[in-house]
């Protein structure tokens, strides 16, 4: 017998012959272990490597006195050449194959990617692996095995395998994440060991990405791709925290200036929305003016909410019928999938759900486009509500073309809807409802009249707007402007140029709605130059002109 052979008699108490995959000759190891070993010997290079083992169960279990048997440490035979068997790996269609002249036996598949590898040097680092009890493939000397749902793929399971067989690996921050989470998967623990991936993977976060705000950008933005194990092992937790302090003292550095926008919004921009809810959130919690966290949710509207800037332009078209002018709204454009209107109306919940409490953090224009965008995407009725009470009590600073609010329907994309009311331009309702909001919190704050004269100025402008739809019904038209107290106007040239353009637009009017129309305004409070129009005017009821000359 060779003095190798010798060796191993005398260092195992259980030997038993195996045959070499290489050469075929025999050697010896323990057979309950080799499921978990590969035991490959070449004569010119043998290491001796110490794992910690079970000890072979007794044929009842345990010894006679009751107590179980102990893992020891027990000394098998490792190949140098194995552990830095394979240069590099080659791909095949859709198989990689470790590049060496020594046999793999081992296959495993990622996804729809088959890996050829040797057992040993996964064995030897992951936990996950050493457990599994591998079933056997139609090859005599291979195993199969198939990792489910594994943490970034088989790229992250490629750089595993490099870790594995001592090949460099480059930890960056694109791919640490991805790393960290498959390591946790294959439990690369210290206990099989030293300097295992887990550990290199986190100090690599915690000395390196959490540094630098870039790489923590970036390692944020490929945990969306990670989930639950990115959560579950605090990556994101703990790249939000770092992210959410440096901003916050970044905004404490500045001061009192908050008109510009910061430089750390773009790049919060760019993170999915649950993700810039969290930063958001501690920002917030850190003490940051309202104002900025009110801007960087605009900023972020902006960048996830294409329709914001456009106006909700292409969402609505005017169609010549045969004996009128009809109106229609499309409800959303005809390209976008039901996926994209949830994952925006998603958007637009949780960001309404952000804005701050205070008057001013957002401006009332931004409100009124979060309410339409709100309105084309179908969100909660509770939202809406929301929006439009928020508007309300910013309506002083509104604008009338912000208030043209298309009248967005349930039915389906592009069909005309069968009432002349459902017809209209505009969504006359909503603002109706802003408007009340307005006067209730005014009359709870019981506010001076200034408020409800800017107020006058804007309703009779919007008035003026939604006056050239054909399908408008005079009942609307005055239940809206009859909205505010008589007292709110100290001029009526507003309320009589929006009255004239009705009258205009629908010259089929009977004389009693005329009249009916024109009891809104107050005669006595209009301008010369309006009195000298209306004397001329034959649109108006000749009462109506009697009384203003």
């Amino acid at each position: 017998m060779s003095l190798l052979a010798t060796y191993l008699l005398l260092t195992f108490t259980q030997t038993a012959p195996y045959f070499c995959f290489i050469c075929s000759s025999p050697i010896y190891t323990i057979p309950s272990y080799s499921t978990s070993q590969i035991l490959l010997l070449q004569e010119e290079h043998i290491t001796m490597k110490s794992l910690q083992m079970p000890h072979p169960q007794s044929p009842v279990g345990s010894d006679a006195d009751g107590t179980d048997h102990q893992p020891y440490d027990q000394s098998i035979v490792v190949p140098n050449k194995l552990i830095l068997a394979a240069d590099s790996f080659e791909r095949k269609e859709l198989s990689w194959f470790a590049t060496t002249q020594i046999p793999t036996d081992l296959a495993i598949q990622v996804q729809d990617v088959i890996f050829n590898v040797h057992k040993y040097p996964l064995v030897s680092k992951c936990g996950y692996i050493r457990q599994l009890e591998l079933q056997p493939s139609i090859s005599k000397f291979r195993h199969d095995l198939k990792l489910e749902k594994f943490p970034g793929g088989p790229d992250t399971f490629e750089m595993i395998l490099q870790f594995c067989y001592g090949l460099p690996a480059d930890l960056n921050p694109n791919n640490i994440a991805a790393l960290r989470c498959a390591s946790e998967y294959l439990e690369m623990t210290e206990e099989f060991e030293d300097g295992n991936l887990i550990t290199k993977a986190e100090a690599f976060l915690t000395f390196v990405v959490l540094a630098s705000w870039k790489d923590t950008i970036t390692v944020l933005k490929s945990c969306e791709t990670l989930s639950p194990w990115a959560e579950n092992l605090q990556i994101v937790r703990r790249c939000c925290d770092s992210i959410a302090y440096k901003a916050s003292r970044e905004n404490s550095s500045t001061g009192e200036i908050v008109s510009e926008e910061s430089w750390w919004f773009d790049d919060v921009a760019t993170l999915r929305i649950d993700h810039f809810m969290r930063i958001t959130t501690a920002i917030r919690a850190k003490g940051t003016k309202a104002e900025i966290i009110g801007k960087c949710i605009m900023h972020y509207a902006g960048k996830w909410l294409p329709d914001m800037d456009g106006g909700l332009e292409g969402l609505r078209g005017y169609v010549f019928g045969k004996s009128e002018l009809q109106f229609s709204v499309l409800r959303r454009k005809e390209e976008e999938s039901a996926g994209q209107n949830k994952e925006q109306r998603t958007i637009i919940e949780s960001l309404v759900s952000m804005l701050p409490s205070q008057n001013g953090a957002v401006s009332c224009k931004f409100l009124l486009q979060m309410l339409k965008t709100a309105m084309v995407y179908s969100a909660s009725p509770a939202l809406i509500t929301d929006l439009e009470k928020r508007i309300g009590l910013m309506l002083e600073d509104g604008n009338a073309n912000d208030l043209l609010i298309p009248n967005y329907k349930d039915e389906d994309q592009g069909l005309m809807l069968n009432s002349p009311e459902q017809r209209t331009m505009h969504n006359i309702d909503v603002v109706q409802r802003i408007l009340d909001y307005f006067l209730m919190h005014e009359q709870q704050q019981q506010q001076q009249k200034i408020g409800k004269t800017t107020v006058s100025k804007l309703l009779d402008n919007y008035l003026a707007e939604i006056a050239r739809d054909p399908n408008l019904s005079i009942t609307k038209f005055q239940a809206l402007a009859e909205s505010l107290p008589e007292n709110a106007r100290s001029c009526d040239d507003g309320l009589y140029r929006a009255i004239d353009i009705y009258l205009k637009t629908h010259p089929s009017l009977s004389e009693h709605d005329r009249r009916r129309l024109c009891k809104i305004m107050n005669c006595e409070k209009l301008s010369f130059d309006a009195c000298m129009h209306a004397a001329q005017n034959d649109r108006l009821p000749l009462r109506i002109v009697v009384q203003i000359t």
